[in-house]
């Protein structure tokens, strides 16, 4: 098999999808007798396992959790066949290097559309549509130079190619699920250790930032009294103080869990009646594809990748961004059809699968390294 070298300006002991992105395909790699280095941003509250090379960084002011990494490379990670840049930025280009001056094949995954976050450096619009060009521009230098993209749904392709301009060849690749870890568990005893009740729960797990409208969410929920809810989020981040706040305001039954556990989550999903997820901006929206393989349907909003990864009758519904009576419709159809939707969401579990990924992901490497 192929040696890897990952470069990524997100991991551990920050998680979000990236961060599972990698680790889960790493260690699938390994799994078939591969070798996959990660090259990430070192972090004192993290110590690394061997093959994972932390180099010097600073947290990244506008963005809590996130650090940016100087642009090394690690010589232990000089012999490889491919790099695999995860993110553009700082470790990216140290990725880029490496492949230039060892005249490597290099294929770079769009996680993450950097525009999407120009609220967190000015709330001035035409400071916010000025920083979203030059993140459009950076992005498209910095693709072009890769011999394959990959992109984990069609909508993120689309914004690639009609948005940003990349000429460079993209490969549609989903992240994948773990479905060994990501499956329908008793969630009676998650609802006794968080005092959840017996009613239904609805909710919401994963970064709470502005850009992900979880707001919705809670007002949605404000106009759920007939049906004794109780909304739930897991997770952390900058905008959980407003979404408290607001809650209490409208006099929501809000939960707020806090980060939980990577061993929590499939107690968490299948504890949920319905996964709600109002995020706009997701490439792919791993935690709806994690709640349907624990047999929990999905309420999503119906732009991005949510338009592809929520099948609208069959593993939940969609709903128009800012609709909220049209939300709330969703999610008591949701609740309605629980049954029937979880079903279908366990027939799915072999087509989202991490394993399948893998699969295309060890044909593709071969395939650039081979050229």
């Amino acid at each position: 098999m192929q040696s890897v070298a990952a470069f990524t300006d997100t991991y551990l002991p920050t998680v979000n999808g990236v961060t599972y992105t990698i680790q889960t395909w790493r260690e699938r790699w390994h799994r078939r007798g591969g070798r996959m280095d990660v090259v990430f941003p070192a972090d004192d509250d993290y110590d690394p396992e061997p093959g994972e090379y932390g180099v010097r960084s600073l947290p990244f002011p506008f963005y809590e959790g996130i650090r940016i990494g100087a642009p090394r490379i690690p010589g232990a990670v000089d012999d490889v066949d491919v790099v695999h840049a995860h993110t553009p930025f700082g470790l990216g280009l140290a990725g880029l290097r490496l492949a230039r001056r060892r005249d490597l094949p290099l294929v770079a995954t769009y996680h993450t559309p950097t525009g999407e976050y120009a609220e967190y450096l000015s709330s001035v619009g035409a400071i916010e549509r000025g920083v979203e060009r030059t993140a459009e521009r950076y992005e498209r230098w910095f693709f072009d130079r890769a011999d394959a993209v990959i992109v984990p749904s069609e909508d993120a392709e689309r914004r690639l190619v009609d948005e940003v301009g990349v000429e460079a060849e993209i490969v549609v690749l989903s992240n994948g699920i773990d479905v060994e870890r990501f499956e329908p568990v008793a969630g009676d005893d998650f609802r006794r250790r968080y005092d959840l009740g017996d009613g239904a729960l609805i909710g919401y797990t994963g970064r709470h930032g502005y850009e992900k409208r979880l707001g919705e969410l809670v007002r949605a929920a404000a106009d759920l009294d007939d049906l004794d809810a109780t909304l739930v989020f897991g997770g952390d981040g900058p905008a959980r103080d407003e979404l408290t706040a607001l809650a209490d305001d409208l006099g929501v039954d809000a939960r707020f869990l806090g980060f939980l556990d990577r061993e929590e989550l499939p107690a968490f999903y299948s504890a949920l009646d319905v996964f709600c997820f109002p995020s706009p901006v997701e490439t792919q929206g791993l935690v709806a594809l994690e709640a349907n393989a624990c047999g929990t349907p999905v309420v999503g909003v119906n732009e991005g990748a949510l338009e592809d990864t929520v099948l609208d009758g069959v593993t939940g519904y969609h709903y128009e961004s800012g609709d909220l009576a049209g939300f709330r419709r969703g999610i008591r159809r949701a609740l309605a059809e629980r049954e029937g939707l979880s079903a279908r969401c366990l027939d799915r579990r072999d087509e989202v699968s991490v394993d399948r990924s893998v699969d295309r992901l060890a044909a593709l490497y071969e395939r650039v390294a081979s050229k």
